[in-house]
């Protein structure tokens, strides 16, 4: 990936850090009830992580929610 973070990380990092927070849940809660570390969970959080699908579906386990909801907000195409 380029140096410069690609804002549709940041934007996916930022929606998904307002749910986990919304639902009242802290990285740790998540990391314990999916397949990931902390450490994962921040940097995706942070729009440093590019996720593979399965990470995506691990992170709606997590949160115990269903897939769609991490996708329910504004997504801009274009990378710039």
């Amino acid at each position: 990936m380029d140096k410069e973070k690609d804002k549709r990380l940041v934007q996916f990092g930022k929606h998904l850090r307002a749910v986990r927070k919304g639902l009242g849940f802290s990285q740790d809660y998540v990391a314990t009830n999916s397949n990931l570390t902390k450490s994962n969970i921040s940097e995706i959080e942070n729009g440093n992580r590019n996720l593979a699908f399965t990470t995506f579906l691990e992170l709606a386990k997590g949160l115990g929610i269903d897939p769609k909801r991490l996708l329910e907000y504004p997504i801009e195409l274009n990378k710039e």
